[in-house]
């Protein structure tokens, strides 16, 4: 599924385009910015691989957006989201892929996302669902219904909402393929960056991620803490003290 963050300044727009995107059902909306500087951060932390960005945008507009990225190996796919035409040309003097004026119909948000698909065959793919088998039996959960993978031993424990599963993949392999939806925490964490609630900073200096769904807290390793500190950071979640 192609994994896209929406750029625009107006919450009803990126509610529109969001929900536009969901019917559609070929991509997923990872991220959403309401400015330049946020949309910039963002694509160093999830790289997407499309970007439904608008023109006129605080601090940093979508068109020098588009400039910088044409020096950036690799760089998403803009697809150009505006209420004004006359932009058009400029737009795909920055390598666009498509613009598209608003009120953007899904017709032709369609089009334009199928156009990537064709652009970029090879696209990675991550997978939506996991499989495993129950009682002899395959089942599958959605991904996004995941909390967190645990590596143990030979196998890595899938802990979800439906509870808890071993799969036999190992959690570098799921890193690699979920890079934008979850974050190494610690060598034997790998979570979900929506489960993520805050950071907590314990009285010993230890620092943990408490869950929005569960009521858990994960250890982060000082490793990876200032990968966790980066991200959270640009994604505005607060850091506590105990």
């Amino acid at each position: 599924m192609i994994k896209l963050i929406i750029v625009d300044d107006e919450p009803l727009a990126r509610k529109r385009l969001c929900a536009l995107v969901n019917e559609i059902g070929i991509a997923e909306v990872i991220a959403e910015a309401d400015n330049g500087k946020e949309a910039l951060k963002f694509l160093q932390i999830y790289k997407p691989d499309v970007l439904l960005l608008d023109i006129h945008l605080p601090e940093i507009d979508g068109m020098q957006i588009a400039k910088q990225l044409l020096s950036t190996t690799p760089s998403p796919i803009i697809i150009f989201t505006t209420a004004y035409s006359e932009h058009a040309l400029e737009a795909f003097n920055h390598q666009a892929l498509d613009y598209l004026v608003k009120p953007i119909r899904k017709d032709r948000l369609e089009r334009a996302l199928r156009r990537v698909h064709n652009f970029l065959p090879t696209i990675p793919t991550a997978r939506t669902h996991i499989s495993y088998f129950k009682q002899g039996k395959k089942s599958l959960i959605e991904v996004n219904k995941i909390y967190y993978f645990l590596a143990q031993e030979n196998y890595t424990m899938l802990r979800w909402q439906g509870g808890e599963i071993l799969i036999n993949e190992p959690l570098k392999d799921l890193e690699q393929e979920f890079t934008g939806y979850f974050i190494r925490i610690h060598r034997r964490f790998l979570i979900s960056i929506k489960q993520i609630k805050t950071l907590v900073k314990e009285k010993n200096g230890h620092f943990h991620i408490k869950l929005k769904d569960t009521p858990e807290t994960l250890e982060v390793s000082r490793r990876q803490l200032p990968t966790v500190n980066k991200l959270l950071k640009n994604i505005h979640i607060p850091t506590y003290n105990l």
